[in-house]
């Protein structure tokens, strides 16, 4: 066993309903190795790093096709992160959410592969439709890169939604389970995107933090799933209909990430009441002592 892997979370990939060859790799490249490197770290940011609060992990279905839709939120895929290792971590048998990510990963060296062994794959419609139809949960962002280049400003809204995963999941006739991540932006605070940069590094910009790189500060984060979404038809229809229905999933995201943001609120509310208490405690006791002397 690798020093890199806990023996406890290669037990839980062991447990994961995926077809893995006696090699330990997927049909899609999905590596059980891989993977229980990937959780091993993620267990850390999730548990201990940042406070992660999760809300309606039952909302997400146990066994079967999915589709987990959500926002975008920071600089980086933090939430994406965070998606995948809350579907690991919570549920019970704990899933893989994979995601479609984006097509510059696949030319950067090392990235690509890195994201194939870890179930992540690049954003091809025709291999959504596989995963789905393997009865797979699969992860959407449809505002694209254009979400994690949010500013901080811009952190809690939503940009323009692609349309694509709608005619996908009508087609496939898979339920949407729409979720709310808050807290990615505040944890990396973006105040410009470096165009010139992502250039020269192979990727769309680098954001640019107040601390200058992109590394995430230890903060609260707020995931909230939602009900299942089901939309009849083919996914052929006109794009009045699709975009009607976009803007239904659209619109439960955006009360999501008002709800995350409400529950953030109150959390940080007690934490900073909790400590005041403990320092007025601790006052206390020392007043106490200073009296009997």
């Amino acid at each position: 066993m690798s020093l890199l892997i806990d023996p406890e979370i290669a037990a839980r990939v062991d447990r994961l309903e995926i077809p893995f060859n006696r090699y330990g790799v997927d049909p899609y490249g999905a590596s059980k190795e891989h993977l229980a490197r990937l959780f091993t770290a993620f267990r850390f940011f999730y548990r201990h790093y940042f406070t992660v609060g999760v809300e309606g992990m039952q909302h997400v279905p146990a066994r079967g096709r999915a589709m987990l839709v959500g926002n975008h939120s920071g600089g980086i895929a933090l939430d994406g992160a965070m998606v995948i290792t809350s579907c690991f971590f919570e549920l019970e048998p704990p899933r893989l959410a994979q995601g479609m990510a984006e097509k510059f990963m696949a030319k950067t060296p090392f990235m690509g592969l890195f994201a194939t062994r870890s179930g992540q794959l690049t954003g091809l419609v025709e291999t959504a439709e596989h995963l789905l139809h393997d009865e797979r949960l699969l992860m959407i962002f449809p505002e694209g890169a254009r979400g994690t280049a949010k500013l901080y400003p811009e952190r809690n809204t939503l940009v323009h939604f692609g349309s694509g995963f709608m005619r996908l999941a009508m087609k496939t006739r898979t339920p949407i389970v729409p979720f709310g991540f808050v807290g990615g932006g505040e944890a990396i605070p973006t105040i410009a995107n470096s165009y010139a940069l992502g250039k020269l590094l192979g990727a769309p910009y680098v954001p640019i933090t107040p601390w200058g790189v992109a590394l995430p500060a230890p903060v609260r984060l707020e995931l909230t799933y939602s009900e299942p979404m089901r939309f009849e038809g083919t996914g052929t229809e006109e794009d009045e209909v699709i975009e009607a229905n976009v803007e239904r999933v659209k619109q439960r995201i955006a009360g999501l990430i008002e709800h995350g943001r409400e529950r953030r609120r109150k959390a940080l509310a007690w934490s900073r009441g909790a400590e005041d208490e403990a320092l007025r405690e601790g006052e206390d006791v020392g007043t106490k002592k200073e009296e009997q002397r």
